[in-house]
């Protein structure tokens, strides 16, 4: 699905069926230098179980127009200005990794509109590696290299994946690539590196929000992960084992199954 936001063309997976303004909306956020690509699986079930699905490429990513936004807190007002040029007042959000940030940021700012917030392999702050940033920002292909291997946990390293013919860290690899590095995943990595509003934002929220995280997560700590949730007021927290931090990839399955549970509960369909 193409619709416009500030006058440039955005791309979003509606999960295999026609986008409908009469069911409730969930927005799948990605993560640094990632698309909608990794969203997969769980776009497609709430697409065909009664929901409306947006798993949005960010601007200058995947398949949407535009510069990748340099800041937090500007990709927050983007998935703002998303829910009113699709023609809803509320949505649902679900991040992963800098996707976790954009969303507690978004749902602070705008209360009203966020119905639930559910987070993969989140923090309330994302400092980055310095050599990985400079990599990242040279559009060196190491970059990419040292954070797909960094993101996956012991069984994403060894093969096996939900959709036959892929391998974790090659998949993850082709969605970093598909544009210039610099311009994607080096201006993310500065985005997260910059962000400092994470705990004030999570602060402000009264909404149903689950936090998703993996005992092997070297990028967002599990202690960090749940520091955030410890933040937001009746947090739920489900950890995943032997998992690293590509869980809605690793480990989608499961991932899959615990999400189901939460937004059925929180965000019935009426």
């Amino acid at each position: 699905m193409k619709f416009k936001v500030n006058n440039e063309e955005v791309f979003a997976s509606t999960g295999g069926r026609p986008f409908d303004k009469n069911k409730p909306l969930i927005i799948f956020i990605h993560g640094s230098g990632l698309t909608h690509m990794c969203w997969v699986l769980q776009t497609r079930y709430f697409a065909f179980h009664g929901y409306s699905v947006l798993a949005l490429d960010l601007p200058g990513h995947g398949l949407s127009e535009g510069k990748s936004l340099t800041s937090i807190e500007d990709m927050a007002d983007w998935i703002n200005d998303v829910i009113d040029a699709v023609g809803f007042h509320q949505a649902s959000l679900v991040g992963h990794s800098q996707g976790c940030l954009v969303a507690v940021e978004c749902a602070s700012r705008y209360p009203n509109k966020i119905k639930t917030l559910s987070l993969m392999g989140g923090a309330g702050a994302i400092p980055m590696n310095p050599e990985l940033l400079a990599l990242a920002e040279n559009s060196d292909p190491k970059a990419v290299d040292l954070m797909m291997d960094f993101a996956h946990g012991p069984s994403g390293h060894f093969g096996g994946h939900p959709v036959p013919g892929l391998y974790h860290l090659n998949t993850g690899s082709m969605l970093v690539q598909s544009k210039e590095i610099k311009d994607t995943l080096g201006v993310d990595f500065r985005a997260c590196q910059n962000y400092t509003n994470g705990f004030e934002a999570a602060k402000k929220l009264d909404l149903p929000t689950l936090s998703i995280l993996a005992d092997k997560d070297r990028m967002c700590r599990l202690k960090d992960g749940k520091k955030l949730a410890d933040h937001i007021n009746g947090s739920e927290v489900h950890v995943i084992k032997n998992c690293g931090h590509m869980m809605l990839l690793e480990e989608a399955d499961q991932t899959l199954a615990i999400l189901k549970k939460f937004i059925l509960e929180k965000y019935p369909i009426i």
